[in-house]
C-alpha cells in the first residue's frame, strides 16, 4: 500500500477497498489540513470542515477523470468546502475571515534546549505572521510555498486568474519580507540597547 500510485489508489478505493481509502485519507490529511487551515480558524469547525472535505472526496471519487493531480483535485474541494463554511457563517452574522487568529502555542517544556526553542520561536513567528494576512494571501502563500502547488495547479484549487495568484502571492511576500525586517532592525536595536546599558 506504502508505494501505490493515485491512478491505482483511487480504482482500489472505487472498488471498495476500505484500507486504500483509509491510506488515501493518510496520505492527504496535512494538505487538507493546511487549505482548510488557512480559512476557517474555529479547531472544531476545521475539524468538522475536513471530516466534510474527506466524506466529498468518497462520494465523487467516481467522478475524478485524472486530468489533474489527485492532490489538486482533493485541495480543489478542501478550498470550495471552507469557503462555503465561511460564507455560511456570514450569513449567520457569526465571526468569519477576520477572527482573532489562532496563534500556535509554544510547548513550555523547561528542558528544551534553547536551539529548539529559538527555532519554535522563529516558526511560530512565521505562522502568526501568515496568519494574520488576509485570506487570499495566506492561502495562495501556503498552497505554493507549504504545499509546492504551481501557479496553474493554484488557479484549477482556488478559481482565481494566474494574475491574480500571482500579485497576492507577490504582496504576500512583501508583506511577510516586510515585517520580519521589522522584527529584525527592532531586534538589533534591543541586542544594541543592552550591550550598551
Amino acid at each position: 500500500m506504502k508505494c501505490m500510485e493515485d491512478g491505482e489508489l483511487v480504482k482500489q478505493v472505487l472498488s471498495g477497498n476500505n484500507n486504500a481509502f483509509r491510506f488515501l485519507v493518510s496520505k492527504y490529511q496535512r494538505l487538507v489540513l493546511h487549505v482548510v487551515g488557512r480559512i476557517i480558524r474555529q479547531q472544531d469547525e476545521m475539524e468538522d470542515t475536513c471530516q466534510e472535505v474527506f466524506i466529498k472526496v468518497f462520494r465523487r471519487l467516481k467522478n475524478f477523470r485524472g486530468d489533474s493531480k489527485l492532490s489538486t483535485w482533493i485541495a480543489t474541494i478542501a478550498y470550495n468546502t471552507a469557503i462555503t463554511a465561511v460564507r455560511k457563517k456570514n450569513r449567520r452574522g457569526e465571526l468569519s475571515y477576520n477572527e482573532t487568529p489562532a496563534l500556535v502555542e509554544l510547548e513550555k517544556n523547561n528542558e528544551t534546549e534553547h536551539k529548539v526553542l529559538e527555532h519554535n520561536e522563529v516558526r511560530k513567528y512565521l505562522l502568526q505572521l501568515i496568519e494574520s494576512m488576509p485570506v487570499n494571501y495566506r492561502t495562495v502563500i501556503t498552497l505554493y510555498h507549504l504545499e509546492e502547488f504551481s501557479y496553474k495547479e493554484i488557479v484549477e484549487i482556488t478559481g482565481m486568474p494566474e494574475g491574480t495568484v500571482k500579485s497576492y502571492l507577490n504582496r504576500a511576500r512583501a508583506m511577510l519580507k516586510g515585517k520580519i525586517e521589522k522584527l529584525a532592525h527592532l531586534e538589533q536595536n534591543n541586542i544594541f540597547e543592552d550591550h550598551v546599558g
